[in-house]
Protein backbone atom coordinates (compact mmCIF):
# COMPACT_ATOMS: atom_id res chain seq x y z
CA UNK A 1 0.00 0.00 0.00
CA UNK A 2 1.46 3.58 -0.96
CA UNK A 3 1.84 5.79 1.70
CA UNK A 4 -0.83 8.97 1.06
CA UNK A 5 1.41 11.85 -0.13
CA UNK A 6 -0.32 15.70 -0.47
CA UNK A 7 -0.12 16.66 -3.77
CA UNK A 8 -2.04 19.67 -6.34
CA UNK A 9 -4.29 21.47 -4.15
CA UNK A 10 -3.91 19.33 -1.02
CA UNK A 11 -0.33 20.18 -0.95
CA UNK A 12 -1.24 24.00 -1.38
CA UNK A 13 -3.76 24.08 1.40
CA UNK A 14 -1.36 22.19 3.59
CA UNK A 15 1.71 24.91 2.95
CA UNK A 16 -0.95 27.69 3.47
CA UNK A 17 -1.63 26.11 7.12
CA UNK A 18 2.01 25.18 7.88
CA UNK A 19 4.07 28.19 6.44
CA UNK A 20 2.31 30.43 9.36
CA UNK A 21 2.69 27.62 12.24
CA UNK A 22 6.74 26.85 10.95
CA UNK A 23 7.00 30.65 10.86
CA UNK A 24 5.84 31.13 14.80
CA UNK A 25 8.03 28.02 15.57
CA UNK A 26 10.89 29.36 13.80
CA UNK A 27 10.24 33.10 15.10
CA UNK A 28 9.83 32.14 18.49
CA UNK A 29 13.25 29.63 18.55
CA UNK A 30 15.40 32.31 17.28
CA UNK A 31 14.38 34.68 19.59
CA UNK A 32 15.19 32.69 22.05
CA UNK A 33 18.56 31.29 20.99
CA UNK A 34 19.41 35.17 19.89
CA UNK A 35 18.37 36.36 23.26
CA UNK A 36 20.35 33.89 25.64
CA UNK A 37 23.32 34.73 23.00
CA UNK A 38 23.27 38.02 23.65
CA UNK A 39 22.05 37.97 27.47
CA UNK A 40 25.50 39.21 29.33
CA UNK A 41 25.57 42.48 26.16
CA UNK A 42 23.97 46.08 26.81
CA UNK A 43 20.94 46.75 25.25
CA UNK A 44 22.44 49.62 22.88
CA UNK A 45 25.10 47.43 21.68
CA UNK A 46 22.56 44.72 21.15
CA UNK A 47 20.56 47.20 18.89
CA UNK A 48 23.35 48.12 17.26
CA UNK A 49 24.48 45.13 16.27
CA UNK A 50 21.02 43.84 15.07
CA UNK A 51 20.39 46.98 12.93
CA UNK A 52 23.13 46.14 10.71
CA UNK A 53 22.10 42.32 11.00
CA UNK A 54 18.67 43.35 9.77
CA UNK A 55 20.05 43.98 6.48
CA UNK A 56 21.05 40.58 5.81
CA UNK A 57 17.90 39.20 7.14
CA UNK A 58 15.75 41.82 5.40
CA UNK A 59 17.49 40.61 2.07
CA UNK A 60 16.82 37.00 2.75
CA UNK A 61 13.36 37.10 2.95
CA UNK A 62 13.14 40.00 -0.31
CA UNK A 63 14.68 37.16 -1.99
CA UNK A 64 12.69 34.22 -0.88
CA UNK A 65 9.74 37.03 -1.45
CA UNK A 66 10.31 38.16 -5.03
CA UNK A 67 11.61 33.96 -5.72
CA UNK A 68 8.40 33.04 -4.43
CA UNK A 69 5.17 35.39 -4.98
CA UNK A 70 6.89 36.95 -8.27
CA UNK A 71 6.37 33.34 -9.52
CA UNK A 72 2.93 33.46 -9.74
CA UNK A 73 3.22 36.79 -11.56
CA UNK A 74 5.88 34.90 -13.91
CA UNK A 75 2.53 32.53 -14.49
CA UNK A 76 0.34 34.56 -15.64
CA UNK A 77 2.31 36.44 -17.61
CA UNK A 78 3.60 33.33 -19.46
CA UNK A 79 0.05 32.19 -20.27
CA UNK A 80 -0.87 35.69 -21.45
CA UNK A 81 1.95 35.57 -23.67
CA UNK A 82 1.16 32.26 -24.81
CA UNK A 83 -2.86 33.03 -25.67
CA UNK A 84 -1.83 36.37 -27.10
CA UNK A 85 0.73 34.97 -29.44
CA UNK A 86 0.25 31.34 -29.94
CA UNK A 87 3.75 30.37 -28.88
CA UNK A 88 6.16 32.46 -26.50
CA UNK A 89 8.79 30.18 -26.99
CA UNK A 90 10.37 31.27 -29.74
CA UNK A 91 11.16 35.09 -27.51
CA UNK A 92 9.84 34.54 -24.12
CA UNK A 93 11.58 31.00 -23.69
CA UNK A 94 15.03 31.63 -21.75
CA UNK A 95 18.21 30.63 -23.18
CA UNK A 96 19.53 27.07 -22.31
CA UNK A 97 22.93 28.44 -23.58
CA UNK A 98 22.89 32.26 -21.66
CA UNK A 99 25.40 32.56 -18.74
CA UNK A 100 22.90 33.66 -16.74
CA UNK A 101 21.10 30.03 -17.19
CA UNK A 102 24.23 28.33 -16.77
CA UNK A 103 24.50 29.93 -12.93
CA UNK A 104 21.92 27.61 -11.99
CA UNK A 105 20.85 30.61 -9.31
CA UNK A 106 19.70 28.38 -6.18
CA UNK A 107 20.49 24.58 -7.76
CA UNK A 108 17.30 25.77 -9.93
CA UNK A 109 17.42 25.89 -13.95
CA UNK A 110 15.43 28.51 -15.32
CA UNK A 111 12.64 28.34 -18.33
CA UNK A 112 11.59 31.46 -18.74
CA UNK A 113 12.96 34.43 -20.08
CA UNK A 114 14.93 36.46 -17.96
CA UNK A 115 13.42 39.92 -18.65
CA UNK A 116 10.07 38.54 -17.14
CA UNK A 117 12.10 37.34 -14.32
CA UNK A 118 12.97 40.81 -13.43
CA UNK A 119 10.38 42.31 -14.22
CA UNK A 120 8.29 40.49 -12.02
CA UNK A 121 10.89 41.31 -9.28
CA UNK A 122 10.96 45.02 -9.76
CA UNK A 123 7.08 45.03 -9.94
CA UNK A 124 7.09 43.59 -6.57
CA UNK A 125 9.60 45.89 -5.31
CA UNK A 126 8.09 49.20 -6.85
CA UNK A 127 4.35 48.08 -5.14
CA UNK A 128 5.95 47.81 -1.84
CA UNK A 129 7.85 50.80 -2.34
CA UNK A 130 4.69 53.10 -3.19
CA UNK A 131 1.62 50.88 -2.08
CA UNK A 132 3.22 49.07 0.90
CA UNK A 133 3.73 50.81 3.89
CA UNK A 134 0.51 50.17 5.32
CA UNK A 135 1.40 46.44 5.43
CA UNK A 136 4.49 47.03 6.82
CA UNK A 137 3.48 49.05 9.29
CA UNK A 138 0.69 46.83 10.51
CA UNK A 139 3.24 44.06 10.65
CA UNK A 140 6.21 45.71 11.85
CA UNK A 141 4.05 47.54 14.81
CA UNK A 142 0.44 47.08 14.51
CA UNK A 143 0.65 43.12 15.76
CA UNK A 144 3.48 43.61 17.78
CA UNK A 145 6.33 46.89 18.54
CA UNK A 146 9.45 44.83 17.03
CA UNK A 147 13.39 45.83 17.99
CA UNK A 148 15.62 45.16 15.51
CA UNK A 149 16.69 42.24 17.15
CA UNK A 150 13.00 41.08 17.13
CA UNK A 151 13.15 42.24 12.86
CA UNK A 152 16.07 40.04 12.41
CA UNK A 153 14.43 36.73 14.37
CA UNK A 154 11.23 37.12 12.59
CA UNK A 155 12.58 37.83 9.09
CA UNK A 156 15.35 35.07 9.14
CA UNK A 157 12.78 32.51 10.51
CA UNK A 158 9.87 33.34 7.93
CA UNK A 159 12.65 32.74 5.25
CA UNK A 160 13.67 29.94 6.17
CA UNK A 161 10.02 28.82 5.89
CA UNK A 162 9.87 30.04 2.42
CA UNK A 163 13.06 28.56 1.15
CA UNK A 164 11.92 25.65 3.01
CA UNK A 165 8.54 25.06 1.66
CA UNK A 166 9.73 26.29 -2.63
CA UNK A 167 12.78 24.69 -2.53
CA UNK A 168 11.97 21.15 -0.97
CA UNK A 169 8.57 20.48 -2.91
CA UNK A 170 7.92 23.93 -5.03
CA UNK A 171 4.67 25.12 -2.71
CA UNK A 172 3.73 28.18 -3.68
CA UNK A 173 3.05 29.53 -0.36
CA UNK A 174 2.08 32.94 0.82
CA UNK A 175 5.12 34.91 2.39
CA UNK A 176 2.97 37.23 4.23
CA UNK A 177 1.80 33.96 5.68
CA UNK A 178 5.36 32.76 6.98
CA UNK A 179 6.32 37.01 8.23
CA UNK A 180 2.97 37.12 10.55
CA UNK A 181 3.23 33.93 12.21
CA UNK A 182 7.35 34.43 12.62
CA UNK A 183 6.66 37.74 14.22
CA UNK A 184 3.68 36.59 16.24
CA UNK A 185 6.78 33.96 17.15
CA UNK A 186 8.81 37.04 18.32
CA UNK A 187 6.41 38.79 19.96
CA UNK A 188 5.10 35.78 22.21
CA UNK A 189 8.38 35.30 23.57
CA UNK A 190 8.24 38.74 25.43
CA UNK A 191 4.62 37.75 26.47
CA UNK A 192 1.08 36.79 25.65
CA UNK A 193 -0.05 40.31 26.13
CA UNK A 194 3.06 41.75 24.21
CA UNK A 195 0.71 40.53 21.16
CA UNK A 196 -2.31 42.32 19.78
CA UNK A 197 -4.31 39.22 18.79
CA UNK A 198 -6.87 41.29 17.33
CA UNK A 199 -4.65 41.89 14.11
CA UNK A 200 -3.82 38.23 14.06
CA UNK A 201 -7.67 37.43 13.65
CA UNK A 202 -7.97 39.81 11.33
CA UNK A 203 -5.39 38.15 9.18
CA UNK A 204 -6.41 34.95 9.55
CA UNK A 205 -9.93 35.81 8.26
CA UNK A 206 -8.70 37.52 5.17
CA UNK A 207 -6.52 34.02 4.56
CA UNK A 208 -9.99 32.00 5.00
CA UNK A 209 -11.93 34.74 3.08
CA UNK A 210 -9.50 34.97 0.01
CA UNK A 211 -9.74 31.90 -1.81
CA UNK A 212 -13.53 31.74 -2.12
CA UNK A 213 -13.96 35.47 -3.03
CA UNK A 214 -10.56 35.49 -5.17
CA UNK A 215 -12.54 32.19 -7.00
CA UNK A 216 -15.77 34.17 -7.05
CA UNK A 217 -14.51 37.23 -9.02
CA UNK A 218 -12.74 34.89 -11.49
CA UNK A 219 -15.81 33.02 -11.95
CA UNK A 220 -18.07 36.04 -12.51
CA UNK A 221 -15.01 37.67 -14.80
CA UNK A 222 -14.77 34.61 -17.22
CA UNK A 223 -18.88 34.59 -17.58
CA UNK A 224 -18.47 38.49 -18.39
CA UNK A 225 -15.68 38.06 -20.88
CA UNK A 226 -17.14 34.76 -22.21
CA UNK A 227 -20.79 35.33 -22.64
CA UNK A 228 -20.45 39.40 -23.22
CA UNK A 229 -17.22 39.94 -25.35
CA UNK A 230 -16.12 36.79 -26.77
CA UNK A 231 -19.09 36.35 -28.96
CA UNK A 232 -17.92 39.89 -30.47
CA UNK A 233 -14.50 38.96 -31.29
CA UNK A 234 -13.59 35.18 -33.27
CA UNK A 235 -10.10 34.73 -32.59
CA UNK A 236 -8.47 31.67 -33.43
CA UNK A 237 -7.62 29.66 -31.02
CA UNK A 238 -3.68 28.10 -30.77
CA UNK A 239 -3.90 24.35 -30.17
Amino acid sequence: MHALKPDGWMLILLGIVLAPVLGFILGSLNMIIVSWLARRQTPHRVDKLFRRLQLLSAALYSLGHGGNDAQKTMGIIVMVLGAGTGSYKHWAQADPNSWLNKLHLLGAEHNVAWWIILTCHAAIALGTVFGGWRIVKTMGSGITRLAPVGGFCAETAAAITIFGFTKIRGVPISTTHAITGAILGVGTTKGVRSVRWIWGQRIVTAWILTIPCSAFIAAVTYMIIHFGIEPFFHVPIAK
